[in-house]
């Protein structure tokens, strides 16, 4: 573990004003409130924010934020509160670690509404203070790190959660190096084999031509130095998922691939790095379209450089990046440029950006999205997507994602001006609206009074923001004919089963399905935007129509060896669509738990037996038993009516067991046969809802039992 002094020494080397004293405070504060707390591989807890700070430190941060980062886990996992650190550390420190508490509790990998839902709460904590986010990109950065000590499901899950959101996050703040490692640590977690491939492969082909990345180097400097330019250059092969990611998109194999080498030339003013691209472009041939000026158009993170892909030795393709000191600055913290400090002040480096304005044009897009699909849509788009750089006739910078066309300019504009678009010119030449629009064009767009925005729309706009409006537009305009039609095609639906589509079965539907009013679901429903089934499973799930062939029992889990069988384990009785782990046995197959199953702690030092399973995505047939504990009241019929709410669930009754008799209440265990965990689910929330049942929860064996029937 990194000692105290040796962390405030890192802090002074660019801060020699730093405030020592709560430094050290902060380190034993930690110190004590983790006390007795140990990491998975068994190091004391405290080493884990201990190393966070020291990311943080070697990024030039401010006192505050390596102060959040000693104390980030304080508030979460020891009995330290908010009250305590704001006394301690002052309410700046105290805000940022609950900000960062209540990041940790999002589970951003979680379905589709709830990710978009924590999305938002994502952006709301960033706009707060990024220097949240910046905690918890390190604290993810240093867990990627050390991921190899947790069980091999919670790896694959961190992985994939790391690769979808954080390490896009951080490129989108422009700490490009930052986000290969991110990359480069999950990708060594879920695709190992592809990962080790590459690196052989490299090896090989460092063997076959020597180093090609020193030569190239070397090349450089010469010329530079014949065009009289003082500059640094640095050279580099990229990182394995870059390699990988190339391979998928290019389809082609690594002997194919050329541009597998990255070098930076680093330069004294911004006048040299033109005459660098001059010297290099004299020097070797450019490759056409691989040249992009972000000097001239900086990313709205900062980032300025200038790209060009040539051809080298031997044919090969290397990319090339130029830039000043301070660029270069910026391009390796990102927004994170903004808190770095340099000889004990805060860097006045003229490239960082403003977080406040950079996390306002990120979130002011989104602030109109009603629907969670449409804003996770937006987001995503925006977190992912290359940009190019359009002018209005007047000169002004659009900042579009690559891809985007006419419309997309011209509801970046205004809404106003994107629903009344009837066509557009771009270099002053008329153009379809589905062109797709390239770097440093200029656009013009051409409105007309009465114009309102057409369906077809929604297949050329690319940006979030764009479809957006024009959904919303579509759905005012025709919401009244939707609204019919939607009714018609709700009462049928709901007739096909039995039921009838009330006001309060539609406004159930709504609030489950988190939309205002009814009136909204119909709209939706009339414009096909929703189907008559998902309306109908939002309040009824065991009655909507089931679709394809049910999966057969011995096929029903992904994972498992050719040769090898499962069954499911008595303790906890997983369901489909519960999250899984199989534990291996001699002669026995595989034992197959719920995630949550306490008997799993008994295998915890043996995670060779430990198999990363789910199950089959598909329709199950209900065949899985599951035990609930029901408590009903002492009244005649009240049995009958729960074996009946039962059967309408279509769930079958395999055993019933009175465990209890009261006078006014019976406790029976009833296990019932399943298809998954939705319908459980679902039975279990009609049977709370009956006035005549007291109480019901799933029933699990007890740990001991399961240990016993499985050893």
């Amino acid at each position: 573990m990194i000692a105290v002094d040796d962390l405030i020494g890192l802090v002074r080397s660019y801060n020699p004003k730093t405030d020592e004293a709560l430094i050290r405070d902060a380190y034993a504060f930690a110190c004590e409130m983790h006390a007795g707390q140990t990491r998975h591989s068994g190091e004391p807890y405290v080493s884990h924010p201990v190393a966070v700070a020291h990311v943080l430190a070697e990024q030039r941060l401010d006192d505050a934020t390596i102060v959040t980062a000693l104390l980030h886990d304080t508030i979460e996992d020891t009995k330290a509160g908010y009250a305590e650190v704001a006394e301690r550390f002052g309410t700046e420190v105290a805000d940022l670690v609950d900000g960062v508490t209540k990041l940790t509790n999002l589970q951003l990998s979680s379905t589709e509404t709830q990710q978009a839902e924590n999305f938002r709460k994502l952006f709301m904590a960033m706009s707060k203070d990024l220097r949240v986010i910046l905690v918890k990109l390190a604290d993810r950065l240093h867990n990627m790190r050390t991921i190899k000590a947790m069980r091999p499901d919670k790896q694959v899950k961190k992985a994939r959660e790391t690769m979808d959101i954080f390490a896009p996050l951080a490129g989108r703040m422009g700490m490009q190096w930052m986000r290969e490692e991110l990359e480069d640590l999950a990708f060594r977690v879920l695709n190992p084999e592809a990962r080790a491939s590459i690196i052989r492969r490299f090896l090989t082909l460092q063997k076959e031509s020597g180093d090609i990345i020193d030569r190239i180097t070397k090349d450089m400097r010469h010329e530079l130095e014949k065009a009289g330019i003082e500059a640094e250059v640095l050279g580099r092969a990229k990182k394995p998922y870059s390699i990988w990611r190339k391979m998928q998109e290019k389809e082609m194999g690594f002997s194919r691939l050329s541009d597998i080498y990255g070098f930076r030339v680093i330069t004294r003013s911004e006048a040299d790095c033109y005459a660098v691209l001059g010297a290099i472009h004299r020097r070797w041939r450019a490759v056409p379209g691989r040249f992009k000026d972000y000097i001239s158009q900086p990313k709205s993170n900062g980032y300025r450089s200038i790209h060009t892909t040539v051809s080298g030795r031997d044919g090969k393709r290397v990319e090339v990046q130029i830039r000043t000191r301070q660029m270069h600055d910026v391009a390796e913290a990102g927004v994170a440029a903004h808190w770095s400090y340099r000889d004990g002040v805060r860097a006045e480096n003229p490239f960082a950006v403003d977080p406040a304005k950079w996390i306002s044009s990120l979130t002011e897009q989104f602030d109109a999205e009603e629907d969670h699909d449409e804003f996770l849509e937006a987001v995503k788009l925006e977190m992912y997507a290359d940009k190019v750089f359009c002018f209005t006739p007047k000169g002004d910078v659009v900042k579009l994602p690559r891809g985007a066309t006419p419309i997309d300019f011209a509801y970046a504009i205004h809404t106003r001006i994107g629903n009344a678009c009837v066509g557009a010119k771009v270099d002053g030449m008329r153009v379809p609206l589905w062109t797709r629009l390239k770097n440093g064009q200029s656009v013009e767009v051409i409105t007309a009074d009465g114009q309102t925005p057409q369906a077809t729309w929604l297949e050329i706009a690319t940006t979030g923001k764009a479809k957006a409006a024009i959904r919303r537009a579509l759905r005012e305009l025709d919401r009244d004919r939707y609204i019919k039609l939607g009714r018609e095609l709700a009462r049928s639906a709901f007739e096909h089963v039995g039921k009838k589509a009330t006001d309060k079965a539609l406004e159930t539907a709504a609030r489950n399905l988190r939309f205002k009013e009814a009136d909204e679901i119909l709209a939706r429903l009339g414009s096909a935007e929703l189907t008559a089934s998902q309306v109908l499973n939002a309040v009824y799930p065991d009655l909507a129509p089931e679709q394809g062939e049910a999966i057969a029992q011995e096929r029903a889990v992904i994972g498992l060896a050719s040769d090898q069988s499962f069954e499911r384990a008595r303790c906890c009785r997983p369901l489909p669509g519960e999250r899984i782990v199989g534990i291996t046995f001699r002669g026995r197959g595989v034992v197959v738990h719920a995630i949550d199953c306490e008997s799993l702690s008994a295998y915890e030092d043996q995670p060779d037996r430990w198999l990363d399973l789910h199950w089959h995505a598909g329709r199950h047939p209900a065949v899985y038993d599951v035990a609930l504990d029901v408590t009903i009241g002492n009244d005649a019929g009240v049995l009958g009516r729960v074996c009946t709410l039962i059967g309408e669930r279509k769930a079958n009754i395999s055993n019933l067991t009175f465990i209890d008799r009261k006078p006014d209440f019976y406790r029976l265990l009833v296990e019932v046969e399943l298809r998954n965990a939705e319908q459980l689910h679902s039975l279990m929330s009609a049977l709370a809802a009956e006035s005549d049942v007291a109480a019901v929860e799933r029933h699990r064996e007890p740990v001991r039992a399961a240990a016993s029937v499985q050893a």
